[in-house]
């Protein structure tokens, strides 16, 4: 089956129409609620330094001006993603823990270890989708190619395999180069790391020679030289590494794929705090400074409502629960 643009659009409306009419029911004003009353935790399910950190620590202190409490930012490293998005799926539904979700927390990861302790779309609230970022295949400044042809010529010379750098077993990383490799029949070996910095250092410092990572937390590393950008995952080239060629110019389009961040709580979570939060943040995002603190990084801001991310969510879920079904891939 071929992870079309197409199919991906239809399994989004369709998605859309499903989210809409189950969400729709029983919406308050967030007026009616006292919400907030004391601190609000926003757990990260990486380490510091990846995009999710960056993207959580550039709208939380202005989010908690909105919303009269301090917003924290609490990073939970472990599994990929996995260990923080439990956090977030087995807390009280009352708004003072919040989390972020991504497409590794809440499509991959489910997708290849679908007992993982929770289900993307049961047991969440979705709030917001606050961005959607390019991903990128870049390598160490030593390694031996400079563009993709270059880099497959590289690959296939080394009959043992090169390895690659990832934030974590079944994260967004690992099941992107899983869909590279069955693209274009390359072998290499996987390196998984506790989160995005973790695995972008240990590519600067020429542990590991190739990364697969959002493009936010690579690009001061890419524009600095300690990186080598190869290829991108984006609708079109970007105007930060104009010379970068996508994954769909090189024949590639399935592995063409953006990775999203935004905000959930637990399930149940009222709707009059779901729509206080997402009004909240929403406003957040419409300030000049915290739109363009995320746009440095080479990420877009969207400020989607709840039904959209809701649909959004369920519909990546759908793409990547049906590639580990092609590849047999495991935790393994």
């Amino acid at each position: 089956m071929t992870l079309s643009r197409r199919c991906f659009t239809r399994q989004l409306a369709s998605a859309l129409a499903c989210c809409t009419l189950s969400l729709g029911a029983g919406q308050a004003t967030a007026e009616q609620t006292e919400y907030p009353e004391q601190p609000i935790e926003l757990l990260v399910p990486f380490a510091a330094g990846g995009t999710t950190d960056i993207i959580a620590r550039a709208i939380a202190e202005p989010l908690g001006k909105e919303l009269g409490q301090p917003v924290l930012v609490v990073n939970i490293d472990g599994q990929g993603g996995i260990a923080g998005a439990q956090q977030i799926a087995r807390s009280a539904a009352d708004g003072y823990r919040l989390g972020i979700a991504t497409v590794s927390s809440m499509a991959s990861n489910p997708a290849i270890a679908p007992d993982i302790g929770y289900h993307p779309l049961n047991d969440f609230s979705p709030i917001i989708h606050i961005a959607s970022a390019p991903n990128v295949l870049s390598v160490h400044s030593s390694f031996p190619a400079k563009s993709y042809a270059e880099f497959v010529k590289a690959v296939q010379a080394k009959p043992d395999g090169y390895r690659y750098a990832t934030s974590g077993t079944g994260g967004i990383g690992h099941l992107q180069m899983e869909l590279l490799q069955s693209l274009s029949g390359l072998a290499l070996q996987h390196a998984p790391y506790g989160g995005a910095g973790p695995a972008l250092n240990s590519v600067v410092t020429g542990e590991v020679p190739i990364l697969f990572d959002n493009l936010p937390s690579s690009l001061f590393s890419v524009t600095s030289g300690k990186l080598r950008p190869i290829a991108i995952a984006a609708p079109e080239r970007i105007a930060a590494l104009p010379q970068v060629p996508t994954f769909k110019e090189l024949g590639l389009e399935p592995a063409n794929r953006m990775a999203y961040y935004g905000i959930v709580g637990p399930k149940d979570l009222p709707r009059p705090i779901v729509y206080k939060i997402h009004a909240a943040t929403a406003k957040v995002l419409g300030m000049a400074n915290v739109r363009q603190r995320i746009e440095d990084t080479g990420a877009q801001v969207i400020s989607g409502s709840p039904e959209e991310f809701a649909a959004q969510i369920k519909a990546e879920y759908e793409v990547y629960e049906e590639l580990v079904k092609q590849r047999k891939l495991t935790l393994e």
